[in-house]
């Protein structure tokens, strides 16, 4: 009899997380982060009161951390049986093929999962818009299929030096985030033909992003910039 209630005390704790989560993001895919109370997160939840959201949570800092914790690790296991196929079919990926491991595997979760549809439109523009590097923000808990997948983009770009590779790295992140979260509030989002044609513009625009040349100016703005920081020795 213990053991039976010990057993049911787990899943209804997840199951409360669950709740909270989700609850969470709809609301802030209706309205906006800075538009909803902890109050109005509980109640959709179908919770009693706001100490449920401070026992599992603490506070919305840490609700909105476990919510990208969780959604993060969909997308890593995902990008990663991508990228494994990837490598099984060829050495020498071409660099559209190392951009669709990188964001196709998000663009086809939310295709299948209404919640994680949500989950773009309450969240995306935080990563493109935030004030830390773009590289850093997605890089939470997905260190080896990131690591894999920036060699084979450094292996298509050989054109560009380390910090102009950041620099393209850190835009097309941004770039995406942004594209995604517009594509979210449009009717059928990441749906049939019209979804598909967005996908392949997408691809299409971050080839060329990624591919294009630095010109004489900005690697000469590099160069100063790097002086003025103190990271150059000249």
């Amino acid at each position: 009899m213990a053991v039976k209630l010990v057993e049911q005390r787990v899943p209804r704790g997840d199951a409360t997380r669950q709740a909270l989560m989700k609850a969470a993001e709809r609301l802030f895919a209706e309205k906006g982060l800075s538009n909803v109370t902890i109050r109005e997160i509980v109640e959709k939840a179908g919770q009693k009161n706001e100490s449920a959201l401070q026992y599992h949570f603490k506070n919305m800092e840490g609700l909105i951390l476990a919510t990208h914790r969780f959604r993060d690790q969909q997308i890593v296991d995902a990008r990663m049986a991508s990228l494994e196929r990837l490598e099984m079919e060829t050495s020498d990926p071409s660099l559209r093929d190392v951009v669709q491991v990188m964001v196709r595997p998000t663009f086809m979760l939310a295709r299948e999962r209404s919640e994680f549809r949500r989950y773009i439109r309450a969240f995306s523009l935080m990563l493109a818009a935030g004030n830390v590097s773009a590289l850093v923000s997605v890089r939470r808990g997905s260190g080896e299929s990131d690591d894999r997948i920036a060699a084979l983009l450094r292996q298509a770009l050989p054109q560009l030096d380390p910090e102009g590779f950041e620099r393209r790295l850190d835009a097309a992140i941004r770039f995406i985030s942004v594209s995604m979260h517009a594509h979210s509030h449009t009717t059928n989002a990441f749906r049939g033909k019209a979804s598909d044609l967005f996908f392949s513009y997408l691809m299409d625009a971050l080839v060329g992003l990624l591919s294009a040349k630095e010109s004489e100016e900005t690697l000469k703005l590099s160069r100063e910039v790097a002086i003025f920081e103190g990271r150059s020795g000249e």
